[in-house]
């Protein structure tokens, strides 16, 4: 099993930064992808981004392209997303996620293990 827990999450002005952290624990030499998705009140889970644990390769939805980054310290089995010029419609829940295996997917059901989330609300 691979365990993972979120944390940064807050509430910033828009214009502002936050950077989400996600701790892997349990059978962490198992990950091949890891990454992160939000979801808004009444709107299903969206990629946000995603990296390879090995290669570090990354990969941005359209609307956080430029804004955001994603990247990983294996030593620490943690990866995290650092958020820039954030805007109110960044403001969701954000979960971290692994994906076990050698396929590239932003499909959330091709996930394996999900952390509880953190919330991210960006006021105007």
């Amino acid at each position: 099993q691979v365990q993972l827990v979120e944390s940064g999450g807050g509430l910033v002005q828009a214009g502002g930064s936050l950077r989400l952290s996600c701790a892997a624990s349990g059978r962490t030499f198992s990950i091949y992808r890891m990454g992160w998705f939000r979801q808004a009140p009444e709107k299903g889970r969206e990629f946000v981004a995603t990296i390879s644990w090995s290669g570090g390769n990354t990969y941005y939805a359209d609307s956080v392209k430029g804004r955001f980054t994603i990247s990983r310290d294996n030593a620490k089995n943690t990866v995290f997303l650092q958020m820039n010029s954030l805007k109110p419609e960044d403001t969701a829940v954000y979960y971290c996620a692994a994906k076990l295996g050698t396929s590239w997917t932003t499909r959330p059901g091709d996930y394996d293990y999900w952390g509880q989330g953190t919330q991210v609300t960006v006021s105007s």
